[in-house]
């Protein structure tokens, strides 16, 4: 079948991102005889310039990987919590706020994003700091060519940037007050400063792993600690409408360290075990979804699924992001991951995936539990969609005046020869989520609009505890080996579109391009992540190239079908290895004309 671009295969290496000049960057690493950290640390920070509206230095970065001595899946937890004084208390019985707002600095978590990739590079990697690090200076300094949705990011908070946050206006208008061009250079030379002088406060001592050492110190320690509490004192307008000084402090990140986890592993068919970030997190709404579909004929017609495929899968979704908003979160119960991932329960929940399409909320019982809804969700608030009351933008990044969501966040895949692998879906910190530090030339996240602000749930705003993050990479194991890393930004959409490119690659036999290219489809059937938590019961976005007929049968089974057009949804990428030959392959997303692998 024919596909917009050849899946790549070869002996070397292979990198798949979001973005052309960072797999590029990767790449170089692996051709200087760098290794897939190496590569991913150096991809990862060049995305952090080149997607300045989709991630950033003051974001976040989980990352999936194996070695080639040792096949078990880590996680790489790059996520900072909720500083010490983000209580539900403060926001919401003194701010009076019912949500955590999706811009500003109340959205805050610890930025993770520069340990999380340092620790990496000092534990697995083999290159220095600024062997990784100079790619992106590079582009910092003298600039990269801006692609059009980054000029339609800034063109839509333009007016906001004018009146509300100077610091952001000055850093990402032109010296004349406008939007730049798509295709014009844009520069950050502040941000460049300040990774030079985190360099030069690292080679003051000898040694690759002792300057890692010294540059996370710099961070969390020194002096970009010290400007950013300075700097989220001062109130600034966020997206409740009103003006609010941040709760983060010095003493927040000096307290946080980069973690390793043991991630969710689950046995699927065909030998194949999926690995993905545990309870806290979305993660194991894909591992859910692939076991309720397990006795799923799969059929693809022409690269296309068929009318049951999709709606199977819709129904699955819906099931299991019911379960996400009852049982996921940082404080739910330890016990419950098993059971929901269990084959009793998945059996229980394959029940119910009916002929029609469902229109309602069905969180489970697993292992007997009583599930818990938000107040918000119980009572419905957010059916329909909900307007922002600020005019400053909401939560998702790239969400654009006609409701439509170009997705969200940025990706990279990398596989080395001695069998290195991994998937990182860096994110937060973006230019619209809160005023440009200006001293730094970077946002702080939002990601604390995940949390709830109601006591005892398992996602509850609580001080030290992760957010119920969107963020979701993903590593598969064939035979106990490690084959296959892919992931997509996207927020909620994100375990979905994986879902659709499992079914494609693994289920149906399509090759990595073919599987991407492949015509997508999510539902919005359940509490968006992202401030104001809107959802539509019954919607299924669709990419059009799903066919005429397939959208009329989705449609008479009860769907509402939202046509999105041809080339949409999903960002995908990802790359894969071979365990008896070793041979290396790598796909990335054509939509948008940006996504790109390389390899040899």
């Amino acid at each position: 079948m024919f596909t917009t671009r050849p899946e790549l295969a070869g002996t070397h290496g292979m990198v798949a991102s979001t973005h052309w000049l960072a797999s590029a960057a990767g790449m170089a690493v692996l051709e200087d005889d760098g290794n897939a950290f190496d590569a991913a640390v150096a991809a990862g920070f060049v995305l952090q310039v080149v997607e300045p509206h989709l991630n950033g230095p003051g974001g976040e970065v989980p990352a999936l990987f194996a070695t080639g001595a040792d096949p078990r899946p880590r996680a790489l937890c790059g996520q900072g919590p909720a500083p010490a004084a983000a209580t539900v208390e403060h926001y919401r019985d003194e701010l009076g706020l019912d949500l955590v707002p999706g811009t500003g600095f109340l959205a805050t978590t610890v930025p993770g994003a520069w340990d999380g990739w340092l620790t990496l590079l000092r534990d697995h990697g083999t290159k220095t700091l600024r062997e990784v690090l100079t790619f992106a200076i590079g582009y910092a300094r003298g600039g990269y060519p801006i692609v059009p949705r980054i000029s339609e990011t800034i063109g839509l908070v333009a007016d906001m940037f004018r009146r509300h946050w100077p610091s952001s206006a000055e850093c990402w208008l032109t010296p004349g007050g406008s939007v730049p061009e798509p295709g014009s250079v844009l520069r950050n030379p502040v941000l460049a400063g300040t990774w030079e002088r985190l360099l030069a406060e690292a080679e003051s001592v000898s040694g690759r792993e002792a300057q890692i050492d010294v540059a996370r110190r710099a961070w969390s320690q020194g002096f970009v600690a010290e400007e950013v509490e300075k700097f989220v004192r001062v109130p600034h307008r966020d997206n409740s409408g009103r003006d609010h000084a941040g709760v983060l402090t010095a003493q927040d990140m000096a307290e946080f360290s980069t973690t390793y986890e043991e991630p969710l592993t689950v046995d699927l068919d065909g030998g194949w075990t999926l690995a993905k970030f545990g309870i806290w997190s979305q993660g194991p709404a894909l591992a859910q979804q692939l076991k309720l579909l397990e006795d799923l004929p799969v059929s693809y017609v022409d690269g296309v699924a068929t009318a049951d495929v999709v709606h199977a899968a819709v129904e699955a979704a819906k099931l299991a992001f019911a379960d996400r908003e009852s049982y996921y979160g940082d404080s739910a119960d330890p016990g419950v991951l098993a059971d929901l991932v269990s084959d009793e329960y998945s059996a229980q929940r394959r029940d119910l995936l009916g002929p029609r399409a469902s229109l309602d909320l069905r969180p489970g019982s697993p292992g007997g539990r009583a599930g818990r809804l938000p107040a918000f969700v119980a009572e419905g608030r957010g059916v329909g969609g909900l307007s922002d009351p600020s005019g400053v933008g909401i939560g998702e990044p790239t969400v654009l005046p006609n409701g439509e969501s170009r997705g969200d966040t940025v990706h990279v895949d990398v596989v080395d020869r001695w069998g290195n692998m991994i998937s990182a879906t860096p994110s937060g910190g973006w230019l619209q989520s809160s005023p440009t530090i200006p001293e730094l030339g970077f946002c702080l996240g939002s990601r604390a609009q995940m949390f709830w602000l109601e006591e005892g749930l398992p996602n509850s705003l609580v001080p030290g505890k992760r957010p119920r993050i969107t963020l979701s990479p993903s590593l598969a194991l064939r035979g106990g080996v490690p084959a296959l890393a892919f992931g997509t930004p996207g927020g909620d959409q994100q375990d979905q579109w994986q879902s659709c490119f499992w079914l494609a690659h693994v289920r149906g036999g399509l090759d990595l391009q073919a599987a991407i290219d492949a015509p997508a489809w999510h539902t919005t059937a359940f509490p968006r992540s992202f401030y104001p938590r809107e959802w539509e019961p019954g919607a299924v976005a669709v990419e059009s190239r799903l066919g005429a007929e397939t959208i009329a049968e989705l449609e008479s089974w009860g769907h509402e079908v939202i046509d999105h057009g041809p080339w949409s949804l999903g960002r995908l990428s990802a790359v894969s290895r071979d365990p008896e030959s070793g041979l290396l392959k790598a796909a990335a997303n054509p939509r948008g004309a940006q996504g790109y692998a390389a390899g040899r």
